[in-house]
């Protein structure tokens, strides 16, 4: 825990980066008041009330995503990602210290989000699940970015590509129902799914399965380059 200690101080000193703590905040308020009053005044919007809350949900993911990303870019900036990879820490152990604070509080606020959101009654259940399998967008997409870029400039740039790939699944909700099944490649696609199912009252067995499997699988591949390049 004492690598997730010292991004926290590295947070507060870094104004760019202490400015995406009032993300959730926003978001929060979106979904409270921002969202209910904009329905009533134009209640054509109702049918997409599956789709502001499934933004606030992945978009709570970005906070910690754009936080951790931006640590791990300026430890190997300033040379201290070699430090780590001689140091008696094994690099599970390193992920997890990094990783672990990120995720439990990015589902937090999501648990929190089901449970609040004015829109549906949502079983408890299927939204810590969904929350739980929403947070590993954290640390694929800052493994991800991590294993490709070099510095700051470099991320910024996948930073904005990575943003536009997680939201994208999106665009199934305005297509036919037979063409979904295209963006099932994206793996924030069966996130969209699973809480558009939640709404419906349906079963998300299906998109809770699917997405932890893609999930875990691509959390083990970004984990294994991540740890061949970031630590020479």
């Amino acid at each position: 825990m004492t690598l997730a200690l010292a991004d926290f101080k590295i947070i507060f000193r870094d104004p760019s980066l202490k400015s995406f703590l009032v993300l959730p905040v926003l978001l929060f308020a979106l979904i409270l008041w921002g969202v209910p009053a904009l329905v009533d005044n134009y209640p054509f919007l109702e049918p997409y009330l599956p789709v502001f809350l499934v933004v606030a949900v992945v978009e709570n993911t970005q906070m910690f995503s754009f936080i951790t990303t931006m640590v791990l870019i300026d430890e190997k900036e300033t040379n201290v990602a070699p430090i780590y990879g001689v140091v008696p820490l094994k690099k599970w152990e390193y992920l997890l210290s990094r990783f672990l604070i990120p995720y439990l509080f990015t589902a937090l606020l999501n648990i929190i989000l089901f449970e609040v959101q004015p829109f549906y009654t949502i079983h408890w259940i299927d939204g810590v699940g969904l929350s739980l399998l929403t947070a590993l967008i954290v640390p694929v997409y800052a493994l991800s970015v991590n294993a490709i870029v070099k510095n700051r400039m470099e991320g910024m740039v996948y930073i904005k590509a990575f943003n536009m790939l997680v939201l994208l699944p999106i665009a199934a909700f305005f297509i036919p129902e037979e063409w979904r099944m295209f963006f099932g490649v994206l793996p924030t696609h069966w996130v969209f799914q699973g809480v558009e199912a939640v709404t419906q009252g349906v079963s998300i067995a299906l998109y809770m399965g699917v997405g932890v499997v893609f999930f875990v699988g691509l959390l083990w591949g970004v984990a294994k380059v991540f740890i061949r390049k970031h630590f020479v």
